[in-house]
């Protein structure tokens, strides 16, 4: 393999690697989103995004017949899966943990592991009973098509991505307008509104914004709710990406997830963002290290195929945290006594 193809296809994988990314980086935003507030890891957050996965798979699935554009089917689904899964965030808040807010922090982070497991049995039932267990989307018609492909108006542009190595699906590229509008969405409603700073301030003093007459209790569902939209998005957009979901579908990608959030710095937007974009992207090159081993020679390297994709995530995360506790963007927190 020369150089230039060797360059073309390095090319292709870590655009691969960002679209993937721009999945964990949405997933990401749910866990930094509460722990930014409450400081707890909501562990049930990778059974909200599945919720929003099954929500969209339904919504395709009901619309498969109806004559209808393919992105106001993909307007419709998005909505539905925000909605729902926005909503069941803020149940679960209700209901399991805000009774436990003043508990130890170890009795809220068992009762998150309890919510997800609850969470997937539900799934599975629910499914269950109409005979379901893998769903498989139903995409509209030139989703998975090659982006700008010989016979769309754009063909020039997808010819010239062809020849740099980068092959991509329409699926694809909406996915990350999808997840760069949601971003900008929720940049806009954190640092531009009255919410955004009611947020904020209950996120740094929940006893000084209650006298000042912010409603801590308000602003925490709000987040929840926030949270759990960004879910819902996230599972739909997983769903189009890789076509198969189940009720356990949400483990990986949420433990992917919060390890990118935990490697940005746990709390930080931007950061929960930056470790999804480097997490997708380390997965797309750790598995392809064969062909890396074949280029160089090295022929052990063979046997490191996409099943070992994770690992370099997780050796990557325990290095940041030796020497950077707070993640690559996090701020340390010193606690009051």
């Amino acid at each position: 393999m020369d150089f230039a193809t060797l360059l073309t296809f390095l090319i292709g994988v870590i655009t691969g690697g960002l679209v993937l990314g721009f999945v964990y980086a949405i997933i990401a935003l749910g866990y930094t989103m509460v722990y930014g507030v409450l400081q707890l890891i909501n562990f049930a957050h990778s059974e909200v995004f599945v919720t929003g996965a099954v929500v969209g798979f339904e919504v395709f699935r009901v619309l498969a017949p109806v004559e209808m554009n393919g992105y106001l089917k993909l307007l419709i689904a998005l909505v539905a899966a925000m909605t729902i899964s926005g909503l069941l965030n803020v149940v679960i808040e209700r209901l399991a943990y805000r009774p436990l807010r003043n508990s130890p922090r170890l009795v809220p982070l068992i009762t998150a592991i309890g919510v997800s497991l609850i969470l997937q049995d539900v799934l599975r039932v629910i499914e269950g009973f109409q005979g379901r267990f893998d769903l498989t989307y139903t995409l509209p018609n030139g989703f998975s098509a090659p982006f700008c492909g010989a016979e769309s108006t754009c063909a020039p542009v997808g010819k010239f991505l062809t020849g740099i190595g980068v092959s991509l699906q329409l699926k694809d590229v909406i996915l990350v307008v999808v997840s760069l509008l949601s971003l900008a969405v929720l940049n806009y409603i954190v640092n531009r509104t009255r919410l955004g700073k009611a947020i904020r301030a209950v996120a740094q003093d929940r006893v000084t914004a209650g006298l000042m007459g912010i409603d801590a209790n308000r602003m925490i569902s709000a987040t929840f709710l926030i949270g759990g939209a960004l879910g819902g998005i996230s599972g739909v957009l997983f769903g189009m990406k890789f076509g198969t979901i189940n009720a356990y579908s949400g483990f990986i990608p949420g433990v992917t997830a919060f390890t990118a959030a935990v490697l940005g710095g746990i709390g930080s937007i931007p950061g929960a963002v930056l470790g999804g974009l480097l997490l997708g992207v380390l997965e797309k090159l750790i598995g392809v290290t064969n062909v890396f081993g074949e280029v160089l020679g090295i022929a052990n390297l063979g046997v490191i195929d996409d099943s070992y994709s994770k690992l370099g995530a997780f050796i990557a995360l325990v290095l940041i945290l030796i020497f950077k506790p707070t993640g690559l963007l996090g701020k340390s927190n010193v606690e009051k006594v």
